[in-house]
C-alpha cells in the first residue's frame, strides 16, 4: 500500500503539482479510494491528497466504515491535514516519510512558521462556544 501511496506521489509531481499521494484502504486491503497532490495545477493549496480523502471520508462513510479504514500515505500528514483526518474518524494512517525526514529534502528545512498569539477575550469567545460541545 505504502509502494502505491509513492506511486501516486510520482504521479502527482508529474503532473506538475507537489509530489504526495495517499490511498484509503478497507480492513482486507481494497483500496477504497485514491488521490494525488493538486495544489498547483487546481490553484488550491488545501488540496493535499490526505485532506481530499478525509474530507470523502467524512461524507461518503459511516462511522464504523470510516473507523475501520487506514490511510496510506506518502509522507506524514501535515497539521491541516492531521486535523482532518482527526474528525473524518479514519482508523489510522500509516507513512513512509515522516516530516522531519521531508525537511531534510526541503531547500531552507520547509516553511517558517507563523507567529501566533492569543489566547485573548476569552469572556466573548466563550459565548458562541459554550453549549456546542
Amino acid at each position: 500500500m505504502l509502494r502505491r501511496a509513492i506511486a501516486l506521489a510520482a504521479e502527482a509531481r508529474a503532473s506538475g503539482n507537489p509530489p504526495f499521494g495517499s490511498l484509503l484502504a478497507a480492513v482486507d486491503g481494497t483500496i477504497i479510494k485514491e488521490e494525488r497532490n493538486s495544489t498547483i495545477t487546481d490553484a488550491d493549496i488545501s488540496l493535499h491528497p490526505e485532506l481530499k480523502l478525509a474530507k470523502w471520508a467524512a461524507r461518503e462513510l459511516d462511522a464504523e466504515t470510516a473507523a475501520a479504514t487506514t490511510m496510506y500515505t506518502s509522507c506524514q500528514p501535515c497539521n491541516m491535514c492531521t486535523g482532518a483526518i482527526e474528525r473524518s474518524g479514519l482508523g489510522r494512517v500509516v507513512f513512509a516519510l515522516s516530516n522531519e525526514q521531508l525537511a531534510t529534502l526541503k531547500p531552507g528545512g520547509g516553511f517558517p512558521p507563523v507567529p501566533q498569539e492569543g489566547p485573548a477575550l476569552l469572556d466573548e469567545a466563550r459565548v458562541p462556544v459554550e453549549g456546542y460541545y
